[in-house]
């Protein structure tokens, strides 16, 4: 057993809520040791790897709140248009080939819905990166997960800094921004925006009304 991992677990476990540390040189050995000991239910916690820079990140209320906030989206979105999108939360999305590591702090399958089917857990050594990841960035810290979510090939990121939400693609490893939603071509960053905005000034409860009504109007238009 790992004599960094045990002397950083204890720590780690201790980090009081919206905290950011960085470890350097870590082995690959010492990422997954970490994850091992602090088990599948890591809830307000996130932990990141790339290439030996460890990266763990422990979440404030507010930073959950607007991470479920996207789960509540999607769930209306699927219940009104008939679609099927499969979430799997902040699940530990890892390869040891490409040396890198993290954890959405949410994760959607749309397209690719069908490959994973009833299925309980992933396993992405095998199966398809999630369509879409979503970044709440409301310290500006997690843009260095970019080359990660490159490197295991996310097709699609959300990225929230607290004022705007920003949709990025992947193109030749690298993400350009753009304004509409690849995976969800009917959701632009603009859309998604306001309803952050108004979780913000009307509550969670009005805002999904709100967006349910929007839905509505648009389920005519064929997509």
């Amino acid at each position: 057993m790992s004599t960094i991992t045990i002397s950083w677990l204890e720590v780690v476990k201790e980090l009081p809520a919206d905290s950011l540390i960085t470890l350097r040189h870590i082995p690959w050995e010492e990422y997954e040791e970490l994850l091992l000991q602090l088990g599948e239910d890591r809830s307000g916690l996130h932990i990141s790897y790339d290439e030996g820079t460890l990266q763990v990140m422990t979440l404030s209320p507010q930073h959950e709140k607007y991470a479920r906030f996207f789960e509540t989206l999607m769930t209306a979105f699927r219940l009104r248009l008939r679609l099927n999108i499969l979430s799997f939360g902040s699940s530990t999305m890892k390869k040891r080939s490409r040396s890198k590591g993290t954890e959405p702090d949410a994760c959607f399958y749309i397209q690719t819905a069908s490959v994973i089917g009833n299925r309980m857990q992933l396993d992405f050594t095998t199966d398809p990166p999630p369509d879409i990841a979503v970044e709440i960035d409301i310290h500006h810290g997690s843009i260095s997960k970019f080359p990660i979510y490159a490197a295991l090939g996310v097709p699609e990121i959300w990225h929230y800094d607290g004022g705007q939400l920003r949709i990025h693609l992947l193109e030749r490893d690298e993400y350009i921004s753009v304004m509409q939603s690849q995976a969800l071509p009917i959701l632009t960053s603009h859309v998604l925006t306001e309803l952050l905005t108004r979780l913000r000034e009307e509550g969670e409860f009005q805002t999904i009304l709100a967006f349910d009504a929007w839905l509505q109007t648009q389920a005519g238009d064929g997509r």
